[in-house]
């Protein structure tokens, strides 16, 4: 090909001619077969380069994708891992940190046993640059195993970044059920989980006031609440070096007992919550008078049997309705089922005898509507009778509603309304055992059988739980979670009425779309999304030892939640 060039009026011109050179009679002869000067200049570069001798291919020839791996989602939960400076509070470098972390990102992602664990990370990005190995289960149990074994240290990191003296710290304690009857933790308590004739074991959650955990212990199945609170006492005490917190339980938790033996001689302050029998005791003395809120809804009283503490009273009238609806549904279908019992008594043929017989069947009725309190049973060998106690039905309705948070902070250093709003801060804990249980991290059905490493599992679910507790929080403009809590403070009455939602996240809950136009998501359905963005491995045709790899174009959902995790998918690892 040949390319020559003219200048004519400042103006340049270029001509490209396709010549080709024969001999004739002895004598070398050109000759011209084609002009292509009116084709577009890549294009005949193209043709230049091929009559040098290269060689071209079509796109689907050129590139081979020889795998697609998800990548958005794990490298996302990676990311904030990182961003939190996880690697470095688990310990230092070694195999067993990166298989421990890779480990807490699939509890997040996908959570399931470690074997299969292992499995699904094997087939994603992060298995592979963590070298996640599916057929190497031992390497995740001894990861395990090296995580409890560090939890200690680990927890100390999480309370020095979140906790200081005289910070709130939010305890609760929940339980979970066991397979198997091997573990020396599983034992039979009252379950919450609702699986008859399992084992279970107990585990007390702390968190900072914000609702991020920062500590779990494990213990066995048939502890009772209030006395797992000692060994939180010395955690705080001893192994966090705290000095002086304000530790907020509910009223089953920090019981007088507790108060009397642990916590003021440890010299910790609390904020609890009054059982109904003290309530009632508290309006018989005269001391809790219903005239307090006749135009508020919360006063602070003193009680003699209290000393040194403050009793803020407060009355929700939503609250009373809904309880008195409910006992009303109560006292109504017990009443359904006494009356064909007192009908099976009754009856011409098979009739019901004998006080023991009728007495089961009885019994059976009040158990499942918990309202024999409020009714007079006569039970004989060949009669039955019931009526309702109405003056005792009026002295409970009369407190419904009613609720008495009890304290022994000073009002200067948290007044009323802020020491009410910390008892109902616990709600923040039954969140985090809601995701923990079923919603995200599904610490259930636990099937280890060795103590220290079921230990370690709930462990591993609690920073599991850590890392999403702050996702949730960079993420909150996409998700249906709240984001102008200011905003939702001032549309609240009181703080004795129920939680608002701001307006700009009743319009995310009415559109389902953000303020940009995305959709708006739950944290697992953007997960879900976000794992689409694929990290694509690929080589060429022309030398299929050159590998190289892609990302996938992201979407306007993936491209914004990267923004707000602050990570760049291409590089994050």
């Amino acid at each position: 090909m040949v390319t020559t060039r003219r200048q004519y009026k400042e103006r340049v011109y270029e001509t490209h001619l396709l010549r080709r050179s024969y001999r004739e009679d002895g004598k070398v002869k050109n000759e011209t077969v084609g002009n292509i000067s009116h084709l577009p200049p890549e294009l005949i570069e193209i043709i230049r380069r091929a009559l040098k001798g290269e060689t071209f291919l079509g796109a689907e020839e050129a590139c081979e994708i020889t795998r697609s791996l998800p990548h958005g989602d794990a490298v996302a939960v990676y990311g904030q891992a990182r961003a939190l400076g996880l690697p470095e509070i688990l310990g230092p470098a070694c195999r067993e940190r990166d298989l421990a972390l890779a480990l807490i990102v699939a509890r997040v992602l996908r959570p399931a046993s470690k074997l299969e664990s292992g499995r699904y990370l094997s087939d994603t990005s992060l298995g592979q640059d963590l070298a996640v190995s599916a057929g190497d289960p031992d390497a995740l149990y001894a990861a395990l195993d090296w995580l409890g074994e560090r939890q200690e240290h680990v927890e100390k990191a999480l309370a020095r970044k979140h906790l200081h003296d005289g910070t709130l710290v939010l305890y609760d304690v929940s339980s979970s059920y066991v397979e198997g009857r091997c573990c020396e933790l599983a034992k039979r308590g009252y379950n919450r989980d609702g699986k008859k004739g399992k084992l279970q074991i107990v585990y007390g959650l702390l968190c900072a006031p914000d609702g991020c955990p920062v500590a779990v212990e494990v213990f066995e199945g048939n502890t009772a609440d209030p006395n797992t609170l000692s060994a939180q006492i010395d955690k705080l005490k001893q192994r966090f070096g705290l000095k002086h917190v304000v530790l907020v339980g509910d009223r089953g938790m920090i019981t007088q007992a507790r108060i009397d033996e642990e916590l003021r001689p440890a010299g910790l302050d609390w904020i609890t919550a009054l059982r109904a029998p003290d309530i009632q005791a508290l309006a018989a003395g005269g001391v809790l008078q219903m005239s307090l809120f006749d135009d508020r809804d919360m006063a602070s009283i003193t009680a003699p049997d209290f000393p040194g503490e403050r009793l803020i009273v407060c009355r929700n009238p939503d609250l009373a309705r809904l309880r008195t609806h409910k006992r009303e549904e109560l006292l109504a279908a017990t009443e359904r089922d006494l009356e064909k019992i007192a009908a099976a008594v009754g009856r011409q043929r098979g009739p019901l005898r004998g006080e023991a017989e009728i007495g089961v069947r009885v019994g059976k009725v009040i158990n499942r509507h918990k309202m024999g309190k409020h009714f007079d049973l006569t039970i004989g060998a060949a009669s039955f009778s019931f009526r309702r106690k109405h003056d005792a039905i009026a002295a409970e309705a009369a407190l419904d509603g009613v609720y008495v948070v009890r304290a022994n902070v000073p009002a200067a250093d948290l007044d009323d309304a802020a020491t009410v709003g910390a008892y109902k801060s616990l709600a923040q804990v039954e969140r985090a055992f809601r995701c923990l249980k079923t919603i995200d991290l599904h610490v259930r059905p636990i099937h280890h059988w060795n103590a220290d490493r079921v230990r370690a599992h709930v462990f591993l679910c609690m920073l599991g739980l850590y890392v999403e507790h702050h996702m949730r929080e960079k993420l909150a403009p996409m998700l249906y979670d709240e984001t102008d809590h200011e905003a939702a403070s001032a549309a609240r009455a009181s703080i004795v009425a129920k939680a608002e939602r701001s307006q700009a996240a009743k319009a995310k809950d009415a559109t389902g779309r953000t303020p940009d136009g995305l959709p708006v998501h739950s944290l697992r359905t953007l997960l879900a999304d976000l794992a689409t963005y694929s990290c694509i491995e690929a080589t060429t045709a022309l030398n299929q030892k050159h590998a190289f790899t892609l990302y996938t174009r992201p979407t306007p959902t993936q491209k914004r939640a990267f923004e707000l995790l602050g990570i760049n998918p291409e590089c994050s690892q």
